[in-house]
């Protein structure tokens, strides 16, 4: 039976190269994203699209039943790849910016997965894979929001993969470092949306932290392409025994060696700097 799966986030980035290399590959796609005028591209393309708004629940509890009824039950996968990231200092974070920050990459990705897990168990397989981040190994200033929505995200994961250990559905985490995509300029946006900056006590440097994020190529020589992702993502859904977590960059994989190393005091000098 072919192998069908439901990646969120699709409209750029890492869920539309994953999404188009795994139809390629001869998965069923689900591809979903946020926007109508992204779904309509998606459907342009030759995706099987669907409109997803992790901040509704209603928007979650229908694209759910329609991914339930056109694989009659039977969705092999989930990729919770949708999010996004909220900068700023904790001092400057209002709870609207904090709730709105959860509501994407936490409160909508659970929702969405407990409403498909029932049906994995109902023929004891599947895999959920969830796109976190090398935030949520470690915390790096002016990133609060982002870091607490990840480290919750690492948290209820590692607590479903333990809930689901007598079972045949396989729970992982990816964990990339910095990858080419759309994130940086998003993130530009949410700053401006949320951040008072003009009467903020870091007014400077999130004037040099702008003009950084409008630079049109990352500026981490660490940057790899969302071909990197894809790769760890194709070993979560073909492996028989998949990885608990998937580092992807340098950065990944130097942070967690010196996360289990480095006393925390050491850790957050190399971390402030960025």
């Amino acid at each position: 039976m072919q192998k069908s799966i439901l990646i969120t986030g699709c409209s750029s980035g890492i869920g539309l190269y994953c999404a188009t290399e795994l139809k390629r590959r001869g998965y069923r796609v689900f591809a979903a994203a946020r926007r109508v005028k992204d779904v309509e591209s998606l459907k342009q393309q030759g995706f099987e699209a669907l409109q997803l708004d992790l901040d509704s629940a209603v928007s979650i509890r229908n694209a759910a039943s329609h991914v339930i009824a056109e694989t009659e039950g039977q969705l092999f996968a989930l990729f919770n790849n949708a999010a996004y990231g909220q900068p700023g200092a904790v001092e400057d974070l209002s709870r609207k910016a904090l709730r709105q920050q959860f509501e994407t990459n936490f409160f909508g990705t659970v929702e969405l997965t407990n409403l498909l897990l029932p049906h994995m168990r109902k023929y004891n397989q599947g895999r959920i894979i969830q796109n976190s981040s090398v935030l949520g190994l470690v915390a790096m200033p002016f990133r609060g929001a982002y870091n607490a929505s990840k480290f919750a995200l690492e948290g209820i994961t590692d607590t479903l993969r333990m809930e689901l250990a007598d079972t045949q559905i396989k729970v992982c985490l990816i964990e990339p470092g910095p990858i080419e995509s759309r994130f940086r300029q998003n993130a530009l946006t949410a700053l401006i949306d949320h951040v008072d900056i003009e009467h903020s006590h870091f007014k400077q440097q999130y004037q040099t932290t702008m003009a950084k994020m409008r630079q049109q190529h990352s500026p981490s020589r660490f940057a790899l392409g969302p071909e990197a992702v894809y790769a760890k993502l194709l070993h979560a859904l073909e492996s028989k025994r998949p990885k608990v977590r998937y580092y992807v960059t340098t950065p990944t994989y130097v942070v967690a060696y010196l996360k289990r190393l480095l006393p925390y005091r050491w850790l957050d000098k190399i971390l402030i700097k960025g």
